[in-house]
């Protein structure tokens, strides 16, 4: 008997439920870490390196379209929900021409940067 109830003492205390919320987890971050204030520093008619030195290189290159970067970020925090947060460069003629995604273009975007 007294196995039975160690055993099912073991049982209950290993339990996810129970130890979970004890256990620290920790947060992992992956890819490219973007502000706003980092998407507002860019300008139609960047090249590739003056995006480069503002964002960073990007997390994936679409093996497909030369002219497309991609800069990814996921956070799965120990608790709570995952993010993701993605921003898409879009190149014509090796100059930057528009941004798609979870990023709003700063309201001087179409203003391109004098030479």
């Amino acid at each position: 008997m007294r196995i039975l109830l160690a055993l099912a003492l073991a049982t209950a205390v290993t339990s996810c439920a129970v130890i979970d919320p004890l256990v620290y987890k920790i947060d992992i971050p992956q890819g490219n870490y973007l502000e706003q204030r980092d998407v507002d520093d860019l300008r139609i008619g960047m090249t590739r390196e003056q995006v480069r030195f503002v964002l960073g290189s990007p997390v994936a290159n679409n093996l497909f379209r030369d002219d497309e970067w991609n800069y990814v970020f996921r956070m799965k925090p120990g608790r709570g929900e995952i993010v993701t947060r993605a921003l898409t460069v879009h190149f014509e003629n090796d100059v930057l021409a528009s941004i798609s995604g979870d990023f709003e273009p700063h309201e001087d975007f179409y203003t391109p940067l004098e030479s």
